[in-house]
């Protein structure tokens, strides 16, 4: 299974229009957007790279839509093989190397501290 969120272009005007286009499509799935710039944000589904092209492709050519790109796209199958390629313990024993976890100190959040 493959998911990406997508990121789609009009003009503020038609917006509303936009928006309703893409929720009948039962192309992809509407999260949120800003009407005052035009942006809607946007996720599509697909068993394989070629179904979410094409659901995109479609998206494109859309009445009203300026553009329409792929910003972040997840694939299971890559995912489950890179995990399965991965030593673990030996991931963590290179982590440690440089300092015991009690002297490690955690602030919950690294949110403006760099």
């Amino acid at each position: 299974m493959n998911i990406s969120s997508i990121i789609v272009k009009t003009k503020p005007e038609n917006y509303d229009a936009v928006w309703l286009n893409l929720q009948e499509s039962e192309l992809c799935d509407v999260h949120f957007g800003d009407k005052k710039r035009g942006i809607i944000i946007i996720t599509i589904e697909g068993e394989c790279v070629e179904e979410e092209i094409e659901k995109l492709r479609q998206i494109e050519e859309m009445p009203y839509i300026i553009s329409a790109d792929m910003h972040m796209s997840y694939c299971e199958e890559e995912l489950d093989k890179m995990m399965e390629e991965i030593d673990f313990e030996k991931t963590v024993e290179e982590l440690n190397k440089e300092k015991k976890a009690e002297e490690i100190n955690y602030f919950g959040s690294l949110k403006g501290k760099y």
